[in-house]
């Protein structure tokens, strides 16, 4: 598999499927994990790097040959191929702007990554649409048992696992859910909601996870800490809050479809309409309206446009994904013209 092969297949956590997949997008479980021969990588020299990227690559070839994962390495690929994977949540920012020995495993699907030499020797993750923790959880808790069998993690057995930021000792698990909330954003309801999940010690963060901001209406909710809880109370937690934000988020909805009908399908057609008809379009204006699209299609107002549709084009209209599929290097301008004519041919429009 190469990274241009993923352009031409959607991953299956954009398919728009699941439980509550109109709000939650995906579920995502990422487990952080060190070799105690080598230290952290902000200590390590070149040589240990390029060793122990060596190490890691063999080892998850050997040990998880039957999820047939493709190994890139991201110190031989493009700053644009390194986005791509980045733009489709298979790396974190930090890998993809990295420097020296680093790679990613990836499964045919997407649903599972293995990035080496990030923060940690190891940050593998498991990423499923809808709501289903359980399985995404089980699925990389398997890669992980698969990988301890030849690697020696680094652990305490007063801590847990030890990695490079404290905030991921214990565990090491890092579980996570995507939800589209334009209902509560207009609604203004948002932060009240905010307010009560961060009092549960659980993180809110935008779409491409921490230190990013939230755009068109897509938040990330993650727990915190990992130390001195088990996985399961872990899976709980997050677990526990998100069908709350499923049913004020639906509640939203029907309040504004109830209330005031004209202005909840003026906010849809016109989005759709500019969608259809720009000229030019910046990445961030196509997420508010790609948004307010969504929630057209998940109330019933637009039935000629899939949902997956919308998702996919989440990810095929950022920067990096345009000028793949355009085949050329632009400039934020030339990007913002190709992807008007990407969103026209997309939904219909020449």
């Amino acid at each position: 598999m190469q990274i241009n092969d993923l352009l031409e297949n959607t991953g299956e956590w954009l398919k728009g499927q699941g439980e509550d997949a109109d709000i939650v997008i995906s579920s995502r479980a990422r487990l952080a994990r060190n070799l105690v021969q080598f230290p952290f990588i902000s200590r390590a020299t070149q040589a240990q790097r390029r060793r122990l990227e060596e190490l890691l690559r063999d080892t998850i070839t050997t040990a998880c040959a039957d999820a047939n994962l493709s190994y890139f390495p991201l110190a031989e690929a493009s700053a644009l191929d390194s986005r791509v994977l980045m733009e489709r949540h298979l790396i974190s920012r930090e890998l993809a702007e990295g420097k020296g020995p680093r790679g990613v495993a990836i499964s045919p699907d997407e649903t599972i990554s293995v990035m080496v030499n990030e923060e940690d020797h190891l940050r593998m993750q498991a990423i499923h649409s809808g709501l289903d923790l359980k399985n995404t959880w089980e699925e990389i808790s398997g890669i992980d048992n698969a990988l301890e069998a030849h690697l020696n993690y680094a652990f305490s057995p007063k801590l847990g696992y030890l990695t490079a930021c404290p905030t991921n000792v214990g565990t090491g698990l890092r579980v996570s859910v995507m939800l589209h909330l334009p209902g509560m954003v207009i609604t203004k309801q948002i932060e009240k909601a905010f307010e009560a999940v961060t009092k549960m010690n659980l993180a809110v963060r935008g779409l491409y996870g921490e230190g990013t901001q939230a755009h068109g209406d897509f938040y990330q909710i993650s727990n915190q800490i990992t130390l001195g809880r088990s996985e399961e109370e872990l899976l709980e937690s997050v677990g526990a809050v998100v069908p709350a934000l499923v049913t004020y988020e639906r509640m939203a909805r029907q309040t504004l479809l109830k209330e005031n009908r004209p202005t909840v399908e003026d906010r849809v057609f016109r989005s759709l309409g500019v969608l259809q008809n720009a000229r030019i379009i910046s990445s961030q204006e196509v997420l508010l309206h790609l948004s307010s699209l969504r929630m057209g299609i998940n109330l019933g107002l637009i039935s000629e446009i899939k949902p997956e549709v919308v998702n996919e084009l989440f990810i095929l209209a950022q920067p990096a994904h345009l000028q793949k599929l355009e085949g050329r290097e632009l400039g934020e301008h030339g990007r913002d013209i190709a992807r008007a004519g990407f969103m026209r041919r997309q939904l219909g429009m020449n």
